[in-house]
């Protein structure tokens, strides 16, 4: 009698082969499911930003390193505060060095420098290499190093003398033997004046050394002098002060002031009580001014 066979019927040794395999699907799959799973990476963006500032941060370091700000040469004359903190200057010492260019002295050497500012040798030795002077004051600077016998000029009656308030250029140049610039600055400053009233105003010519002023004098004097139209100081208002070569508007404000402060001024010496006023040419001063 004949039997059909089922399809899906297995040998044996399959069916064991299928077993197996089952088995171990099924152990991967709980091995799987328990295994400890790494967690995913949880990005702190707080650090992420962190890190990028300080990157950025040694980024602009590194620019800053390559843009240094150098000093470059610079005349002393005309440090500024702001410059003077850079140098190492303190206040102390920069404001010594405004108060001597505030009386139209100029500093021409290192020399100069140190004893006008007081600074420190430390110092002085780092931006001393940096000052650059005009090529004038070099030349005029060696010749003051050099030791020479105090030149005496011939002495002239006033007749033989020319008039300062009529010389030219030309003829302080030639007479003299200044040089050009310096003749130049006198006649400027003749006309800021309107002229001279007395020979000794030729000391606030800027740029004079004492041998020049010596050897104008002895050919040159002041014989059309200036009118001058006195002003009485306790009185004069602030715009008549100003109108005085000498004074500027602080410097008329600080007076106006002062009287104010204190009463009439009785003594031209007391001016000196005022801070920052120098007395240096308080005789010059006095042509323009009267008491009463």
């Amino acid at each position: 009698m004949n039997y059909k066979k089922s399809h899906f019927e297995i040998h044996s040794r399959f069916r064991n082969g299928i077993f197996l395999l089952s088995i171990i699907l099924f152990v991967v799959l709980i091995g799987y499911y328990f295994y400890p799973k790494s967690p995913s990476p949880k990005y702190n963006f707080a650090e992420l930003i962190s890190f990028q500032q300080q990157v950025d941060s040694l980024k602009s370091v590194a620019e800053q390193q390559k843009k240094e700000y150098r000093l470059q040469s610079f005349n002393p004359n005309f440090i500024s505060d702001h410059k003077g903190y850079v140098l190492g200057l303190s206040t102390r010492e920069l404001d010594r060095l405004h108060a001597y260019r505030k009386d139209d002295k100029w500093i021409n050497s290192i020399a100069d420098f140190k004893k006008v500012t007081q600074v420190s040798d430390s110092v002085l030795a780092i931006i001393s290499p940096l000052f650059k002077f005009p090529e004038w004051t070099k030349k005029s600077n060696a010749t003051v190093n050099r030791k020479y016998p105090k030149k005496k000029f011939p002495v002239k009656s006033y007749d033989q003398k020319k008039d300062l308030n009529t010389v030219s250029n030309q003829e302080l140049e030639q007479s003299i033997g200044l040089p050009d610039f310096v003749a130049a600055r006198i006649i400027k400053y003749r006309n800021t004046i309107g002229g001279f009233s007395l020979d000794i105003q030729i000391e606030d010519v800027p740029g004079l050394y004492e041998y020049q002023k010596d050897k104008i004098l002895s050919m040159f004097t002041v014989k059309t002098p200036k009118k001058i139209k006195k002003v009485n100081i306790n009185t004069a208002s602030v715009n008549e002060l100003v109108e005085i070569p000498y004074f500027d508007f602080e410097t008329a404000l600080d007076i106006k002031e002062f009287i104010e402060d204190n009463g009439n001024i009785l003594n031209f010496n007391e001016l000196g009580k005022i801070e920052g006023f120098s007395l240096k040419k308080i005789d010059r001063i006095k042509l323009y001014l009267t008491l009463n």
